[in-house]
């Protein structure tokens, strides 16, 4: 017997969760979804919670398993719920997050809740703004990052910040906001350099993270998103680049389907990458897993610069 329609468009909306109450909504009885948990067809999440879809966890896209962490969050609490944090930031549909993060909600009203089923139950903050994202109450890109930044690691508050400004979700004034909203917080001394090194031009977090290895290698590029042109007089952007003695560029592209779901995705990013290969340009590709090592991305920049630099002495 299929599923009531309602509750299939629910279901897909919420990236396969739906509640007790929106099954008895739709017309399923609670014997009928325990028949469903029994076959193994869903999986109970917690007494007020189903998956319709399940699968590993390491079996899904990254991008789905944070928004299914945020509306579990929310699902779990009720109606009345408001995503925070991170998890809010993934539904505002920022980039730069871990790929499994920890559901946050906060309730309004200063009203007290305690965790459960791995949700985390934060005060509401004073004076929090909030936006209705998805049938979702979410606390707002400028409110999410005060709760984010001082709780993560720093290429993840400078890949947040970037995407989030990039996207046009975040102004350089609502940046600054969110960093003095942030002073007082634990945690918070440390990050007061990061909000300086955002930059709204990087379209990746892994072009942050390749940024930010070589800033802190003292190699920092001279621009992002550089354009040249290639043989047929299209411009191309480069992802990172240098300005060479004689006026062309070192540019490096990061090569990674992380961020490129689709076919024609991909295929539109190799022949951008060949493009901007085939100008008088000199090129790295820089390979993902290599934006993760430290001093990796900056050393090949050093050792292009370098070789570069030798070669016009020899002349």
């Amino acid at each position: 017997m299929p599923l009531p329609p309602e509750l299939t468009l629910v279901a897909k909306r919420q990236e396969g969760l739906v509640t007790a109450m929106q099954c008895r909504e739709s017309g399923l009885s609670s014997g009928r979804a325990s028949r469903l948990v029994d076959r193994g067809l869903w999986r109970s999440l917690s007494p007020r919670v189903f998956d319709t879809a399940p699968a590993p966890m390491s079996a899904r896209h990254p991008d789905h398993r944070r928004r299914r962490a945020a509306m579990f969050g929310a699902l779990e609490f009720g109606p009345d719920a408001i995503v925070v944090g991170g998890p809010a930031l993934a539904l505002h549909g920022v980039l730069g997050l871990p790929p499994t993060i920890q559901p946050q909600i906060a309730l309004p009203g200063g009203r007290r809740v305690y965790s459960r089923h791995h949700v985390r139950a934060r005060m509401f903050d004073d004076g929090m703004d909030v936006i209705e994202v998805e049938g979702f109450t979410l606390a707002t890109v400028e409110w999410a990052l005060t709760q984010l930044v001082p709780e993560t690691s720093r290429e993840v508050a400078i890949a947040c910040m970037d995407s989030a400004r990039n996207l046009g979700l975040l102004t350089s004034g609502a940046l600054r906001r969110s960093h003095a909203r942030a002073r007082g917080r634990r945690g918070v001394a440390r990050t007061h350099p990061w909000w300086e090194l955002s930059d709204q031009r990087a379209q990746s977090p892994l072009e942050t993270r390749a940024r930010l290895d070589c800033v802190d290698h003292g190699i920092p590029p001279d621009s992002l998103q550089v354009p040249v042109r290639d043989a047929g007089g299209v411009e191309r952007l480069g992802d990172l680049g240098w300005i060479l003695d004689d006026g062309s560029w070192l540019i490096v592209e990061i090569d990674s389907n992380e961020f490129h779901t689709g076919a024609a995705a991909i295929a539109q990013d190799m022949a951008r990458h060949n493009a901007i290969t085939a100008t008088a340009q000199t090129v790295l590709h820089v390979r993902a897993g290599d934006v993760y090592t430290v001093g990796k991305v900056s050393g090949l920049v050093r050792e292009t610069l370098a070789a570069r630099n030798n070669r016009r002495g020899d002349r």
